[in-house]
């Protein structure tokens, strides 16, 4: 499955105004898997240590449980585009919408800590689902004009929905006593964390009957008159939809599927092209930015911080990610896409730097000292701001152009599956090192976050003002 990549026919530019409030309608409820997404992702900080007390289990067990969850997204992601092209981008958009409310009331009444991972493996699935169908559904539908804007949504829904689910946490952890294990509406606080997403799941399901199917599909499956009506819709009256519909179908006809044999070459298997956006995944999962997001609760637990204030600290954290992202898009076409990760860079090894050194210090009365203490809260902020300023953002970016139009469908394959291994290696080993040392960990995050900078100067061209089709 792929975007319409085709040139418009000079009538399609611009969308009529009168159809403009629709088209963002379309393109936000397509968003809300983009917000499950993030919800999905990141609610499980609140849940981290009630499920370590209740079910007894050691850091290794519970890292799986809470990784486990990845294995699903890498599965949805690499089906989703197979299942879209089969039986449409709604009908995927309704079977993620099911998925994740199945996970939301499964993971809120498990009965031992192996369905607890089960139901979270079918969250992933629909995770990976959303990951792929939002951003090629807004691509299919928004008029070539607007396509780069609505295209962000995705994004920002992704990002808006880690800060709901750590707002909403915060909530419900006050609402029982500052007890994660407190009981709230029959449950256990963090049952009902888990089971929450219940509404956002549903209300996603809701509005996949609401939007039109995409008008790509469609022609792809014969049916063109239905196709017209919906280009008419979304891009207005004053174009030629034989001719769009001829246009969309000759890009279609024109495209070349790659395949996995087209990547290999060179001396190291992959091409080296490849490979550098397989390092690129890597250096933005290896510095550690999921650990901000799955067991930052915990960890500001770890060094004495009140259960109330850290899952605060959690939803502060969100919001700096917002910000970051905001400034992301900003600049990303201003300043380019290569100097924005070098500034990311700098920043991040400066607040993994000091969040070490915070860390290094021995807790008394089972606090940091107020310094370190404060440092460490700082630096982690300043942590997340760099990162979604630049490598949260310029990655993605990065990977839909830096790729020959031959290989680049099948590469960006490879390079998202490099992206939630590495995600899975690092959310599967955090608790183990945090128990083995706090600050050593930290030290390898940012050594990480230092090699990326001469990675990025030696390796990553700038894609920035260039058509797809000047990608060597």
């Amino acid at each position: 499955m792929s975007s319409t990549s085709q040139a418009p026919s000079s009538g399609a530019r611009t969308a009529h105004p009168d159809h403009l409030g629709h088209v963002i309608f379309i393109a936000a409820a397509a968003a809300m898997g983009g917000f499950l997404f993030g919800y999905d992702s990141s609610v499980i900080n609140g849940a981290v240590e009630a499920i370590r007390d209740r079910y007894d289990v050691g850091s290794a067990v519970l890292a799986q449980v809470i990784a486990v969850a990845l294995i699903g997204c890498a599965i949805g992601a690499a089906t989703a585009g197979r299942i879209a092209d089969r039986i449409g981008r709604i009908r995927c958009m309704q079977i993620a919408a099911v998925l994740f409310t199945i996970s939301a009331v499964g993971s809120a009444l498990p009965f031992a800590l192996w369905d607890l991972a089960m139901w979270r493996v079918i969250g992933g699935f629909a995770i990976g689902m959303a990951s792929v169908i939002g951003p090629a559904y807004i691509a299919e539908v928004s008029p070539p004009a607007y396509r780069g804007r609505l295209g962000s949504f995705q994004q920002a829904a992704i990002v808006i929905g880690i800060a709901v689910s750590q707002l909403v946490n915060w909530g419900l952890l006050n609402a029982a006593g500052g007890d994660q294990r407190g009981e709230l509406m029959g449950l256990e606080a963090w049952q009902v964390m888990l089971g929450v997403m219940v509404i956002p799941a549903v209300l996603y399901g809701l509005l996949s009957f609401a939007i039109p199917e995409s008008p790509r599909f469609l022609i792809s499956v014969g049916k063109r008159e239905r196709a017209k009506k919906i280009l008419e819709e979304v891009e207005g009256r004053d174009v030629d939809f034989d001719a769009r519909v001829t246009e969309i179908e000759h890009a279609m006809h024109s495209e070349e599927k790659s395949s996995f044999k087209d990547l290999l070459g060179g001396s190291f298997f992959f091409k080296p092209i490849v490979w550098i956006g397989i390092g690129l995944s890597v250096f933005q999962q290896f510095v550690g930015i999921n650990v901000a997001f799955y067991y930052s609760s915990t960890l500001w637990q770890s060094v004495g911080v009140d259960p109330t204030d850290s899952f605060f600290y959690s939803f502060t954290t969100s919001i700096i990610n917002i910000i970051g992202t905001v400034i992301a898009m900003i600049f990303v076409d201003r300043v380019g896409r290569k100097p924005l990760a070098l500034i990311g860079s700098v920043g991040m090894v400066i607040g993994l730097a000091l969040e070490a050194w915070a860390f290094s210090f021995d807790l008394v009365d089972g606090k940091l000292p107020a310094t370190q203490g404060w440092v460490a809260l700082i630096a982690a902020h300043v942590f997340v701001l760099f990162f979604a300023l630049s490598w949260g953002v310029v990655v993605w970016v990065f990977l839909g152009e830096m790729f020959p139009n031959r290989i680049r469908a099948a590469a960006l394959g490879v390079a998202a599956s490099a992206q939630w291994i590495a995600n899975w290696a690092i959310t599967a080993s955090f608790p183990s090192l945090a128990d083995w040392n706090l600050s050593g960990t930290y030290v390898i995050y940012t050594i990480f976050a230092a090699l990326s900078i001469p990675f990025v100067l030696k390796f990553v061209k700038e894609t920035k003002g260039k058509a797809l089709e000047e990608m060597g």
